[in-house]
C-alpha cells in the first residue's frame, strides 16, 4: 500500500515523537511511505533510516496552488492509495488537490469544537466531499465530529497516539537547576499558557500549600512570565517556591523528576499529550474533569479528576498525594501501566493498519 502524509514536524523531538513514529512503524511493516513536510526538522534523518521519501513542504496557506499541484503530480507519480492529512492547512489544500482523484483522503483531528457544519470553512476540512474518512485522537473528539458530518458518509475512528515507556525516563534532569530538588515534593505544569489552561487556578491552589514547606512548582512553557501570571506569583507566599523555566525542549526529562503533574484546562482538549507523557515518566497527574482527560485518567487509579476551576479541589488531592505516599506509589505504577495496556505505540499502529486495509 502507498500513503502519501501531509504533516508539519516542526516542533521538538519529544513533541513530535507520538506521531512520526506511527509514520516509521508502518514504513517497518511494509507500507511504502512518503511524506510532505518541512526538511529542517529534527525527524528527517529518522524517516530516511527507514526509507520514508521526504519531499520538502511547508504548509503555510489554506490554499496554495502550488502545493495542490504537488500534491496531485505526487499522488500520480507514486500511485498512492491513501492520502493521510494531519493539520488544517494540510487538509484543506488536500481536499482540493484529491478532487477527481481515485484516491482515500483520510485527515486527521486532534480537538474537540472548531468544526461545525454552519461554518463554510468545514467544506474544506472534514465535511468536504473529498474526505473519506477521519482518524479522532479521543472519543471526545469523535463524538464531535460524528455529530458534525451526520449524515455524511465517512469512515470515522478513534485512534489514541500512543506512547512507548522507553522513550522517557532516559535522561531525568536534576531539578537542583531550578532551585530545588528531588528531596523535596515537586508539582509539574506545562503548557503553552492561555487562558483556558488554567494557570491562575494552579497559582491559587499553590497559595492554599503555601503552609507545607518542602512543596515546589514548576512551570514549564511559554509566556508564563507575562501578565496576569507573573504578579500573581510575585503575590504569592509560595514565591520562593514557584519556579519558572520558559519554554523547554526537554520537559519530558522535568516531568519525570517531579512526584506529580497537575492539567488545569478549564475547557475541552482532544487527548492532552502532556499527561500521556508525565504517565509514561511514571508521574502521576492530577487534571481537571474535561473530556480528553477523562479518557485517560481512571479516578483514584491512576491518577485524580477535579472539577474545572476548583482550586480548592486541586490543592486537597496535591496535599491528599504529599501525605499518603503509598497511594502516589500505587497511581505512578497504574499510570505505566496505562501506557503499557491502553495507549501503547503498538497499538496505535495495530489500529493504522486495520483501518488502513478497511477502506479497501
Amino acid at each position: 500500500m502507498n500513503i502519501l502524509v501531509l504533516a508539519s514536524t516542526i516542533g521538538s523531538y519529544n513533541s513530535l515523537r507520538p506521531e512520526t513514529e506511527i509514520y516509521v512503524s508502518l514504513a517497518k511493516h511494509g507500507y511504502n511511505i512518503t511524506i510532505m513536510t518541512n526538511t529542517d526538522g529534527g525527524y528527517q534523518s529518522r524517516f530516511l533510516e527507514h526509507n520514508i521519501e521526504v519531499i520538502d513542504t511547508y504548509f503555510n496557506k489554506k490554499i496554495d496552488f502550488k502545493i495542490i499541484k504537488k500534491i496531485r503530480k505526487t499522488i500520480k507519480e507514486k500511485n498512492i492509495d491513501i492520502v493521510y492529512a494531519t493539520n488544517s492547512k494540510s487538509i484543506s489544500n488536500a481536499t482540493l488537490a484529491c478532487t477527481f482523484i481515485d484516491v482515500k483522503l483520510i485527515t486527521y483531528r486532534g480537538t474537540t469544537g472548531g468544526l461545525y457544519r454552519r461554518d463554510p470553512s468545514a467544506y474544506l476540512n472534514a465535511l468536504s466531499p473529498s474526505v473519506d474518512g477521519i482518524i479522532c485522537v479521543s472519543q471526545a473528539v469523535n463524538n464531535h465530529v460524528t455529530k458534525q458530518t451526520w449524515p455524511c458518509n465517512k469512515k470515522i475512528t478513534t485512534i489514541y497516539k500512543g506512547h512507548k515507556l522507553e522513550w522517557y525516563n532516559q535522561n531525568k534532569i536534576d531539578l537542583k537547576e531550578f532551585n530545588t530538588s528531588e528531596d523535596n515534593f515537586n508539582i509539574a505544569f506545562v503548557a503553552n499558557v492561555r487562558p483556558h489552561k488554567g494557570l491562575t487556578h494552579v497559582l491559587e491552589a499553590a497559595k492554599k500549600l503555601a503552609h507545607i514547606k518542602d512543596i515546589h512548582f514548576i512551570l514549564i512553557g511559554e509566556k508564563i512570565s507575562c501578565e496576569p501570571y507573573l504578579s500573581l506569583i510575585n503575590n504569592s507566599e509560595m514565591k520562593e517556591r514557584i519556579h519558572v523555566t520558559g519554554f523547554r525542549n526537554d520537559a519530558p526529562d522535568i516531568i519525570s523528576a517531579c512526584d506529580i503533574l497537575v492539567h488545569a484546562s478549564t475547557r475541552k482538549e482532544g487527548l492532552p499529550r502532556v499527561i500521556l507523557e508525565a504517565f509514561a515518566s511514571n508521574t502521576p497527574v492530577i487534571a481537571s474533569n474535561i473530556e480528553g482527560s477523562m479518557e485517560i485518567i481512571d479516578n483514584g487509579v491512576n491518577g485524580f479528576i477535579t472539577p474545572v476551576k476548583d482550586y480548592e479541589a486541586l490543592a486537597k488531592k496535591i496535599e491528599k498525594l504529599y501525605n499518603e505516599l503509598e497511594t502516589l506509589k500505587t497511581l505512578s505504577n497504574n499510570a505505566k501501566d496505562t501506557i503499557k495496556n491502553k495507549m501503547g505505540h503498538d497499538t496505535t499502529v495495530k489500529k493504522y493498519f486495520e483501518y488502513f486495509e478497511s477502506l479497501f
